[in-house]
């Protein structure tokens, strides 16, 4: 009998509980106090304060399923393994177990729980660089639990040994990018082996774990950070090394089921069966890429839209915008129209059908559909009117250009494959090599200018940050006080420049309201009220009145920040991981200078 993700995630909570661990819940795609990174990438995003150093509320041994959301390259959607939207099974140790657990212990849910045959799995660790040490200690660990398994081990055919740039991690990245004081540490990623693929000469003579010809398929890996760089470029040993453990939720089901095609396993067929209905295309080489790509944009917008996100013109809401247009083409090119939308929509019944209980229900299609539904009817009308452009710019009697291809693909959206066709029928062609060069220009400069939003969330700690931060726990309260117990924090954006607080109020804060409430936030600022933070019950915080996101799920102990004398006389109290200033006295001054709806009962605060 197959198994199933339910029973998976059933059996990885049980595993880590039996070695101690506590579950950690996960937290909402779009986070909510982090500036630096547009969605939750990965399970440790929410635990770089702890693996830096700060205690958890929950202990040294924590685990848990995270739902994550990469789109820096959403043009190579397409092959058999990658996605935006997948499940992080992530575990870790604050300063507790170490190299010789972590790896026996990840191998042993691999084979004994998961039931996959040990010689089929690869794994990889730092081979050294930059005067640290090969990682020999866990090539150590690897042969040892290999022959358990009655499998023989040796560096070069079981254990492969690769440099800083595929087996370390830190936040700046290889070693030698690291400034003095940031950790990291090398990693040992464990691979699952497809036999019935065969290997690709253009990807190199020989096959090897990290080769990309799809015979190998990543199944996790375990970061051990253990180093911290010193002013003079050297290394040293960190007194309390952590463990960060993240496998894939999708990767893992699709070695269980011996497919390395993803979007030929559980999490993605029955998506990808009513995008071929609906299409008419079957799932065969010339239609797997576009139908691929429906399928996961598909599932990603779902998971979207649950989260809060809807279309818009900027940060999530653009990315949201930019999986359902490009959907929406994928869809035309199939079949040479677009679908009704009501009918492309009703495919995220399946996405909710398939995560039934873990994190939607049936009654939300009622939120998510009519998202979808509207805005692939919206870029429907934009990509006639990107005809019409299109027809025009043919008629004026001038070159039609590559530039002029590009200028229509980006602002409706208009399928160069469709220009194409349309300048061959009237003997016409585009210059594709200058519209290739016009897009590469336009996709630099988007990761250019957003390459500080995928960070990975490794927030600003910064001191004029931290202030801000702070501020917005004040401002929070201060909107309660004044607008009634019905506003509701919806998230907040802040750098080192500004605050940005989201909100729900039944009303719009009227002029006189902004004043009081701005007065109150520095009346709290000039009080030089203490910042302290305790661990407490979950049930014990609610009952003090501490406030929380709604969106986000949190573990039987919190961390709640007070700002006042005590916790019984706190000004504020509010759940959050941290960190703050000591003492308002630090914030200086507050200002609010901007206000502005948003959407349905929501509005957005600007200042500094």
């Amino acid at each position: 009998m197959k198994l199933t993700h339910f029973q998976l995630r059933k059996r990885y909570f049980e595993f880590w509980e039996k070695n101690h661990s506590r579950e950690i819940p996960p937290i909402p795609l779009v986070p909510k106090d982090d500036p630096t990174t547009l969605f939750t990438g990965s399970g440790m995003q929410q635990l770089v304060p702890y693996l830096l150093g700060e205690k958890h509320p929950l202990g040294t041994r924590l685990h848990n399923i995270q739902r994550s959301f990469r789109s820096q390259d959403i043009e190579e959607i397409g092959d058999n393994r990658h996605t935006t939207m997948f499940e992080m099974m992530g575990n870790w140790s604050l300063g507790d177990y170490f190299k010789q657990e972590q790896l026996a212990w990840f191998f042993s849910f691999l084979v004994d729980e998961m039931k996959l045959d040990p010689r089929k799995l690869y794994v990889t660790v730092f081979e050294g660089e930059d005067g640290l040490p090969r990682d020999t200690d866990s090539v150590g660990i690897w042969k040892n639990v290999f022959k358990k398994y009655g499998v023989e081990a040796e560096v070069g055919k079981r254990i492969w040994m690769y440099p800083a740039s595929k087996n370390w991690w830190s936040r700046a990245g290889v070693p030698g990018n690291m400034p003095p004081g940031e950790p990291g540490g090398p990693d040992s990623e464990v691979f699952y082996e497809f036999g019935s693929v065969p290997h690709d000469t253009k990807y190199g003579p020989a096959c090897h774990p990290n080769c990309d010809c799809g015979r190998f398929l990543e199944i996790g890996n375990s970061v051990f950070m253990q180093y911290k760089k010193l002013p003079d470029g050297t290394f040293a040993p960190l007194p309390k090394p952590n463990v960060d453990f993240g496998g894939g939720l999708e990767r893992i089901i699709a070695a269980v089921e011996n497919n390395p095609d993803i979007f030929q396993n559980q999490m993605y067929a029955p998506i990808v069966e009513k995008v071929v209905a609906l299409t008419g295309r079957p799932y065969e080489a010339e239609f797997k890429p576009s139908l691929r790509v429906v399928a996961d944009h598909l599932k990603a917008a779902v998971f979207l839209i649950k989260d809060g996100v809807v279309p818009s013109n900027k940060e999530q809401g653009y990315v949201l915008r930019r999986l359902l247009r490009r959907l929406t083409v994928k869809l035309r090119n199939l079949t040479g129209s677009i679908p009704q939308a009501g009918a492309v929509a009703a495919i995220a019944r399946e996405v909710l059908s398939m995560y039934e209980g873990v994190y939607f229900t049936g009654a939300d299609y009622e939120t998510v559909g009519p998202v979808i539904e509207e805005e692939i009817k919206r870029f429907s009308q934009s990509i006639e009117r990107g005809l019409r452009e299109f027809e025009k710019k043919i008629k004026t009697g001038r070159v039609f250009t590559g530039k002029d291809a590009f200028d229509i693909y980006q602002s409706y959206g208009f399928p160069v494959e469709v220009m194409h066709e349309l300048l061959a029928e009237k003997g016409l062609h585009i210059d594709r090599a200058e519209f290739v060069t016009a897009f590469n220009k336009h996709r630099d400069l988007s990761r250019t200018s957003s390459a500080g939003k995928f960070k990975g969330g490794l927030a600003d700690h910064g001191e004029q940050t931290l202030k801000y931060h702070t501020a917005t726990h004040l401002l929070h309260q201060a909107l309660t006080d004044i607008m009634g117990p019905a506003v509701r924090q919806e998230g907040s954006n802040i750098n080192g420049e500004r605050l940005r607080f989201d909100f729900y109020s039944l009303r719009k804060p009227e002029p006189d309201e902004i004043k009081r409430i701005s007065d109150a936030v520095n009346d709290a600022i000039s009080r030089s009220l203490p910042v302290d933070f305790r661990i407490l019950p979950k049930k014990e915080a609610e009952t003090l009145g501490a406030k929380s996101f709604f969106r986000e799920k949190y573990p039987d102990m919190v961390k709640v920040y007070f700002i006042g004398p005590s916790p019984e006389q706190a000004y504020s109290k509010e759940f959050c991981g941290g960190p703050h200033v000591k003492n308002t006295k630090e914030i200086g001054s507050f200002s609010i200078y901007k206000t502005e709806k948003i959407g349905s009962n929501l509005y957005r605060i600007y200042a500094k």
